[in-house]
């Protein structure tokens, strides 16, 4: 068997009754964070209209849009929800794929175990699949610099979501992945980085493929034999490992247990100088007023991220410097740090300016035994405070508990649907893999 058939055969075989204990408890969690990013993403101004589109375009919707009060066709459900959950930077990830695979596999299979009636135990199946299949892939490939991880193997991801959801035997699957390989979205980091919200729908277009490519082999396309190869192996990427994708498969944890959960609502590479930059004003209670200059050494990719002045909320959560100075400043690292309120905060303003980036080339964001941030702070009475990250809180490697993972949900999805509301889905997912309808969770995201 090639990787293809090894990845198509984990798929076809991943069922609830056969998964550990700890699998089926990471992803509960896994769902809950990610159904927390999308409603409190649903809240921005493009994607009510996103989703006052998507209801219009459908008469008779059967899928819900998450934090709206209508519903749409899956398709267009499963795309304006994928893009409500990455506006605020808040979804999960995982370093080993080297991207975020549970926004392009939740939206998809929600919206197809919704519009079909299936219980929560095959959705949790379906996610456990999605996740494992995007993250590998992922994971086996080496993207070329400007390309984004967001949407680029999430059709894949998405596409083995729902072929599991299908029950699809193995060689059905195998065809479904290469499908949807052939139609992966050629993203760039530009968009981010300059503030450009179209960046947004990168997991949503990907997820709308991934749930076409099902439909397209059902009908009767043909991909090539081996997709992913031919996509990310001489388009999209430098490099791609075949062996890699598969590496540990069968002796591994699935990957869903392996991930990491945000803490801090911004990019994952601001994540490393935060997560030093909150300790040092932890341990030393430290003011604004006190601090003279910053210094951060980081990872390379750092340097497209040192820009002190964005000019939108989603460029602050792209910028090294603001995060780092909203963190100091305001002493919090939620969505209310990067929000129009706090980018017109002469503070924050004139401290980003004094924060100065620089790189390592040896640290990297996968790296687990050396460290991927160092902060220095120079304070105005001749002080220096010296801290460094390694591994991020909220990583597998450095987990917190389940309750700061249920206290982030509910911070962000209270102001939305009010926090008893929020307090019955934490319950609800909890126990979702007792639901014999879907429809019974996704009913609670209509305010």
């Amino acid at each position: 068997m090639d990787y293809l058939d090894r990845l198509a055969a984990l798929v076809a075989a991943t069922r609830l009754d056969t998964l550990p204990a700890p699998t089926v408890a990471a992803a509960k969690l896994v769902l809950l964070d990610t159904l927390g990013a999308i409603v409190a993403g649903s809240a921005e101004p493009e994607n009510i209209e996103l989703a006052r589109l998507a209801a219009a375009r459908t008469a008779q919707g059967t899928a819900t849009l998450i934090g709206q009060r209508a519903k749409a066709d899956p398709f267009w459900a499963a795309l304006t929800n994928a893009a409500a959950g990455v506006a605020l930077e808040v979804d999960e990830g995982n370093r080993l794929g080297g991207g975020h695979p549970a926004i392009h596999v939740v939206p998809g299979a929600l919206a197809v175990a919704e519009d079909r009636g299936l219980g929560g135990g095959r959705l949790l199946e379906s996610l456990v699949a999605g996740y494992e299949v995007g993250s590998r892939i992922g994971g086996a490939t080496t993207v070329r610099a400007n390309v984004h991880s967001h949407g680029t193997w999430g059709t894949i991801s998405t596409a083995a979501a729902v072929a599991r959801l299908d029950e699809a035997p193995a060689q059905r699957v195998r065809a479904i992945i290469n499908l949807a390989a052939s139609m992966s979205p050629a993203n760039t980091w530009t968009p981010a980085l300059e503030g450009a919200t179209i960046r947004n729908l990168y997991p949503g277009r990907s997820a709308f493929q991934g749930m076409l490519a099902v439909d397209l082999q059902r009908c009767g396309f043909t991909g090539l034999d081996d997709a992913p190869s031919d996509v990310y192996g001489t388009l999209l990427a430098d490099a791609f490992d075949e062996s890699a994708a598969v590496a540990g498969a069968e002796r591994e944890r699935y990957r869903i247990e392996q991930n990491y959960f945000k803490l801090h609502a911004c990019c994952r590479f601001n994540h490393f100088a935060l997560d030093a930059v909150m300790e040092l004003r932890r341990v030393h209670r430290l003011e604004a007023s006190a601090v003279g200059k910053v210094e951060v050494v980081t990872i390379p990719f750092a340097v497209r991220m040192s820009e002190p002045a964005p000019t939108s909320s989603l460029a602050a959560r792209f910028s090294i410097p603001w995060a780092v100075a909203a963190s100091i400043v305001l002493g919090r690292t939620d969505p209310s740090a990067f929000d129009e309120t706090a980018l017109s905060d002469p503070r924050v303003r004139d401290l980003a300016r004094r924060v100065v980036i620089s790189t390592d080339p040896a640290m990297s964001p996968r790296s687990v035994d050396a460290p991927t941030a160092r902060v220095r702070i120079m304070l105005r009475d001749g002080r220096t405070l010296e801290e460094s990250t390694t591994v991020v809180r909220g990583d597998a490697l450095s987990p917190v508990p389940r309750e700061e993972i249920t206290a982030k949900f509910l911070a962000l999805t209270s102001p939305v649907l009010g926090d008893a509301q929020a307090r019955k889905i934490v319950d609800a997912v909890a126990e979702i893999d007792t639901l014999e309808d879907i429809r019974a969770l996704t009913e609670m995201f209509l305010p």
